[in-house]
């Protein structure tokens, strides 16, 4: 690939210069490589941003009903009637999905952009028909694949909106995302969202059970070139590597960023009533330290802003957890939420110090991504430097854990009789076996403030209880931790939680 052709490319140009029948591949095209990308991002690194270009209003007011009506017809799919077993149907720009992409497809080593005509979409005007094909871009894409029955090809990952790309296993639904890369999330100066400029699908072979996407990334003060290996199965599996060439120096900056749901649970219940027992599409961060400890943190839904930063030098993993797969823990017909995935954040390579930082947003509404959870550098990044990163993300719906440590089934919080005070109660797995008289309990509340605690045996499920009790005072947040142990060695994981007063 050329660097003129690149250029051209990340100027997000190059497709409003093709026309023809809806994504029908035009074009000698050009050489691809892996190189290629990583040279278009470090050329645009040297270069000014410039922001893209603004959508025609009737499109970027477009309201839910009428962008849902912009229906992508099934006959245009890419690789729809090749041997290939996956396709590609694509997103037409609008409404809250404002940046153009461009997308090519590499077959045979050679790139060539697919057109955005309005013809590949059902359209509920001639209005917007026009203004689509005027506009000559895309919003992104879903991935299809045969991942429930061979005979049907399912949609199982999708790349819309910034940076955002989403993706579900087997009987799975849709929740959480991931993001290619935070900056300055929650800052007080405001965020700063990355977009995916362009797009390159590499082409599988027929019988292949994998496929590689290549993706160009671009801000006000960085850009970055993705190599996304995407393997959908039982859990579905993504390799992802990343070279940054930041602008400026980013003092915030997030690896392996994950964005959630949560409403309310047994820890956390509404403020208003509702029939579900909970809302949420993950229900903990999970952390596995680079010194082997594993945390569980439930996750909840504050009055307001919450930051917890948990710090560790090269982290074995981290990631959102929808651990609640029983419907009635929901009992929700439509949303479904124990069928949501959990995402999990493998490092591959030392991430070096720094902490995983856990974003708690107030919300009213489920519709809404309220939790944030990624990688922090301690260092960040330095300005006019290349920055390499890689991990591998799984959508699984169980995470296991190190060696035979039993995890929380369930949190929830309560008052005791006598006085009143706080009481939490954590149900753990006890996959050893282990009575409730050789349990030992590590557990503090902030500060020395006082805590009891005792650990009774859970004849329903074979785990343990344990129930803690503390006295808060004047405290407006107690951070609390519980770390079970049979001797000296750790049965359950470490639970984490950050508790504040409620009226």
């Amino acid at each position: 690939m050329s660097r003129r052709s690149l250029l051209a490319a990340g100027a997000g140009g190059l497709s409003a210069l093709l026309a023809g029948p809806a994504f029908a591949l035009q074009g000698t095209g050009e050489r691809f490589s892996r190189e290629g990308v990583v040279a278009l991002a470090r050329a645009l690194a040297a270069r000014a941003y410039v922001p893209p270009a603004p959508m025609p209003e009737a499109l970027s007011t477009l309201g839910y009903d009428a962008y849902r009506a912009i229906r992508y017809k099934r006959e245009a799919a890419v690789w729809g009637r090749s041997p290939t077993r996956f396709s590609i149907e694509m997103f037409a720009p609008g409404s809250v999905y404002a940046n153009g992409v461009d997308i090519q497809i590499v077959e045979n080593g050679v790139a060539r952009p697919v057109p955005a005509n309005a013809d590949a979409f059902e359209t509920p005007s001639e209005e917007v028909a026009q203004l689509l094909s005027r506009v000559g871009q895309l919003a992104g894409f879903r991935l299809h694949f045969p991942l429930n029955r061979p005979e049907i090809a399912d949609e199982f990952v999708v790349f819309q909106g910034a940076s955002y790309f989403r993706a579900v296993s087997r009987g799975q639904h849709y929740g959480l995302s991931a993001r290619g890369l935070a900056i300055d999330t929650a800052e007080p100066t405001g965020e700063e969202f990355p977009i995916f400029r362009t797009f390159w699908i590499e082409r599988p072979s027929a019988g292949v059970d994998s496929i590689v996407v290549h993706g160009l990334l671009d801000s006000r003060r960085v850009t970055g070139a993705y190599r996304f290996g995407i393997y959908p199965g039982a859990t579905t599996q993504m390799e992802i590597s990343a070279t940054l060439f930041p602008r400026e120096r980013l003092s915030h900056v997030g690896l392996g960023c994950l964005t959630s749901m949560y409403m309310h649970g047994p820890i956390d219940p509404p403020a208003q009533p509702d029939y579900r027992p909970a809302v949420h599409d993950s229900l903990g961060l999970a952390i596995e330290t680079g010194r082997g400890e594993r945390l569980w943190r439930p996750l909840s839904n504050p009055r307001a802003l919450q930051m917890s930063a948990f710090s560790d030098r090269s982290p074995s993993g981290f990631g959102l957890v929808q651990r609640t797969r029983d419907f009635g823990a929901y009992q929700d017909l439509e949303a479904r939420y124990e069928t949501r995935p959990s995402a999990w954040v493998r490092p591959r390579g030392d991430w070096g110090d720094g902490h995983v930082q856990l974003v708690e947003i107030p919300s009213s509404h489920e519709g809404n991504d309220n939790i944030v959870a990624y990688w922090r550098p301690r260092e960040g990044l330095p300005a006019n430097a290349a920055f390499e990163f890689a991990y591998d993300l799984s959508w699984p719906n169980q995470v296991s854990l190190p060696g035979r440590l039993g995890e929380v089934t369930r949190s929830a919080v309560g008052r005791t009789l006598d006085r009143g005070l706080p009481q939490m109660v954590i149900d753990y797995a006890n996959p050893r076996r282990i009575a409730a008289d050789q349990v030992r309990i590590e557990a503090s509340a902030g500060r020395d403030l006082p805590v009891q605690y005792t650990v009774a045996e859970n004849a329903r499920t074979g785990g343990l209880r344990v129930y803690l009790t503390f006295e808060p005072r004047d405290a407006q947040t107690v951070e609390l931790r519980v770390r079970p142990f049979a001797g000296e060695d750790p049965i359950g994981e470490t639970w984490l939680y950050r508790w504040t007063p409620r009226g």
